[in-house]
């Protein structure tokens, strides 16, 4: 299990530094001259000038990359062009918001995702597999802004209309500073997100169960008088994981882009509607700490999956 660990994490090290690399040559080996973007549309010479040999612009692309790659290794992520503060001062304070949106979510969608999938399963071909499929099927096909602006429609528009000012339709309240407020504002994202995942895992929970629920060793399990709950949950449930653990962990690696139109939407200060923001206003250290967080959250949750998959099948640890 040691070794196992070692070279799953040692991948994900490589890939890690490959995407500096990609990431350094994109912003600014790529032709396009930094300086002058940043010096504005006017500047004259000497002020471009200026701007490239105080940011180090002027040096070799090696000496670049390696000044680059040191900050990064000290968790130095540059400054604002737009505000002056620490890139990594701006992300701690935006990912308290982006985390309770993915969290929130994530228990919501592998809740009903993998409930409805086994019901589906066990009743194949019934109202009631057919039902949760299209229901699957029809929050697959929605985008992400059309689902949080029916949303804020239904539960925040017409219900304030009707005098049920209940859920807020906007902006984010911190837990610590009110547990309550919080989970209110949390509430239409969650299930935002949910809604549209969720579709996902009942399809290949459903498609997994049905080929788990034929093997040889599930019929020996009942032909012992294993309970019909016991047999799915404990022997099904537990063989058909590994696909659904897998799509877990690529949809919480790559969330980022759902949360952009879901921060959006609903007015949430989060990682994603900085990343809008930071392309909007040409901010290049923001957009480079965002894409580096980004490419980070991706590979440890691959890192993750790997580990889920020794732990539920032991087989993983001897190839």
């Amino acid at each position: 299990m040691g070794r196992f660990l070692v070279r799953r994490i040692s991948l994900g090290a490589l890939v890690l530094w490959i995407i500096t690399i990609l990431v350094f040559v994109m912003f600014f080996v790529a032709p396009n001259d930094v300086a002058h973007n940043i010096a504005g549309r006017n500047a004259t010479p000497a002020t471009v000038a200026n701007v490239r040999r105080t940011l180090g612009l002027d040096q070799p692309i090696v000496t670049q990359y390696w000044h680059f790659l040191t900050r990064l290794l000290h968790g130095n992520l540059g400054q604002s062009y737009y505000t002056q503060q620490p890139v990594a001062s701006i992300l701690k304070s935006r990912l308290p918001a982006t985390l309770s949106i993915m969290v929130g979510a994530a228990v919501i969608w592998m809740l009903l995702g993998v409930s409805s999938g086994i019901i589906s399963a066990i009743r194949p071909r019934s109202v009631a597999d057919r039902g949760l499929t299209t229901f699957a099927l029809f929050f697959y096909s929605l985008p992400t802004f059309v689902l949080g602006l029916a949303m804020l429609n239904v539960f925040f528009y017409q219900l304030h209309t009707h005098g049920w000012p209940n859920l807020p339709g906007s902006g984010y309240v911190p837990l610590t500073q009110d547990p309550y407020q919080w989970f209110l504002h949390m509430i239409l994202p969650w299930v935002t997100l949910a809604l549209l995942l969720a579709a996902t895992y009942t399809r290949l929970t459903r498609g997994a169960m049905l080929d788990v629920l034929g093997e040889d060793y599930i019929r020996t399990a009942r032909a012992k008088g294993l309970g019909e709950g016991r047999v799915v949950l404990r022997h099904g449930l537990r063989s058909a994981l590994t696909p659904i653990v897998t799509q877990f962990g690529i949809d919480l690696g790559t969330l980022v882009g759902n949360l952009v139109v879901t921060e959006t939407v609903f007015g949430i200060s989060g990682v994603g509607k900085l990343a809008i923001d930071s392309i909007t206003n040409q901010d290049l250290p923001v957009i480079i700490g965002v894409v580096i967080c980004a490419s980070a959250s991706v590979v440890i949750m691959n890192i993750v999956v790997d580990i889920a998959y020794a732990l539920l099948d032991p087989r993983v640890r001897l190839n």
